[in-house]
């Protein structure tokens, strides 16, 4: 019995102790959460390299319109039937040359043959009426000066005469027609060029209208961009634009030779047509795209890429006193200069510390160090001429 107390009592103690054990260590464990949550946590520091960083300055900027459209040939022509019938002699394909007034095809001529001998055998036959009209009116005139006849024979045998005058006017008038219609089954030529087009075969029936070949000069193309209404008003004939057109490595000097009078309907945009220079590679089709020169300008500007977009408003990323400042700009023009795009803005000091593009958004207050000298404001080389924009246009990726 004793024993049994003993081993009670030990139980008890160590139940105690691994308690107080227990209790001390959630203790311990609790103030160091408390003072986990106490210790202010340190903000992060962006390190920044030279390149990461522009300066804001007023430059010279070279304006520019960005322009893109379709390469078409100023001259040309579609071939069509305009008589009806069976297609003959078409021996042309895509490729092929052809000179002005060459016979492209015939249609078969067996029908309008028939009808112009008709009108003209009818015009004969008219104009033999037409004799015999004239000499019975001479002869009752005569008759009447003499007497035998009234006047009134003499009135029918004029009548008679005018009639037979009409008669011969009609069928000639048809005999050209048909004239006509037998020349029109010759297919000709309107235009020297190459045959960019065929539309039907040989043997084949065809119709008033239809389209047999289309003929392109390709020794005069044009680019044909269409411009929104408020960038339309600054583009004036004769200025020049560098374009990138497909297929070919160099790029090309366009100048402005027209503009359309009339909007598109549905887009509203304005037709310019740029000529372009004699070009072998040059094809009906191929897309152009490049810039049109507008000018010069000297403007408070930073590179094209560091303007942001991804609010309702665009912005530049600053540095004022070590942290990140999102400042609200206005983009007032595009350009180029020293070989890199730039836009003109608005609401930014001259001198300011700005973020290049390629840093990315950074959160406003975002402590910066930057580990070298601010780098001079240079944007990124680009192949093309950079565009101009109109008011408040932004860009946040450097296109």
């Amino acid at each position: 019995m004793k024993k049994y107390w003993k081993w009670i009592v030990a139980v008890l103690v160590l139940a105690l102790l691994a308690t107080s054990v227990l209790r001390l260590v959630a203790n311990r464990r609790a103030a160091q959460q408390a003072a986990q949550v106490a210790a202010p946590k340190a903000a992060p520091v962006v390190e920044l390299g030279p390149g990461d960083v522009v300066t804001a300055r007023v430059r010279e900027l070279t304006l520019g319109l960005p322009i893109s459209g379709s390469v078409k040939a100023a001259n040309v022509a579609v071939v069509k039937a305009r008589v009806a019938g069976e297609l003959q002699g078409l021996n042309l394909r895509e490729g092929d040359t052809v000179a002005a007034g060459q016979v492209v095809a015939r249609v078969d001529p067996t029908e309008y043959r028939a009808r112009d001998l008709q009108a003209r055998q009818q015009a004969d036959a008219a104009r033999a009426q037409l004799a015999i009209a004239q000499r019975q009116f001479d002869n009752n005139r005569a008759l009447v000066d003499q007497g035998f006849i009234s006047r009134t024979a003499l009135e029918t045998s004029q009548a008679n005469l005018d009639a037979a005058q009409a008669n011969l006017r009609a069928a000639q008038a048809a005999a050209e027609v048909t004239a006509k219609a037998l020349a029109d089954a010759v297919l000709t030529a309107p235009l020297a060029g190459v045959v960019s087009q065929r539309f039907a075969q040989s043997g084949e029936r065809v119709g008033v209208d239809a389209r047999i070949v289309e003929i392109v000069d390709p020794r005069r193309m044009e680019l044909e961009a269409s411009l929104p209404p408020e960038d339309a008003a600054r583009v004036r004939t004769g200025q020049q634009a560098t374009l990138d057109v497909d297929g070919l490595a160099q790029p090309l000097q366009a100048t402005v030779v027209r503009m359309n009078p009339a909007t598109q309907a549905g887009t509203r945009g304005v037709l310019a047509y740029l000529s372009l220079p004699a070009e072998p590679l040059l094809r009906q089709g191929l897309f152009g795209q490049g810039t049109l020169a507008l000018g010069t300008k000297s403007a408070l500007a930073v590179p094209l890429d560091a303007v942001r977009t991804d609010k309702p408003e665009p912005y530049v990323q600053t540095i004022a006193a070590g942290r990140v400042a999102h400042m609200p700009v206005r983009v007032l023009e595009r350009g180029l200069s020293e070989g890199g795009r730039y836009a003109a803005v608005e609401g930014v000091p001259d001198g300011a510390q700005v973020l290049a593009g390629s840093v990315g958004a950074l959160r406003a207050g975002t402590e910066v160090r930057v580990t070298g000298p601010a780098a001079p404001a240079t944007a990124p080389a680009v192949a093309a001429p950079a565009a101009s924009a109109p008011a408040g246009a932004t860009s946040g990726t450097g296109r």
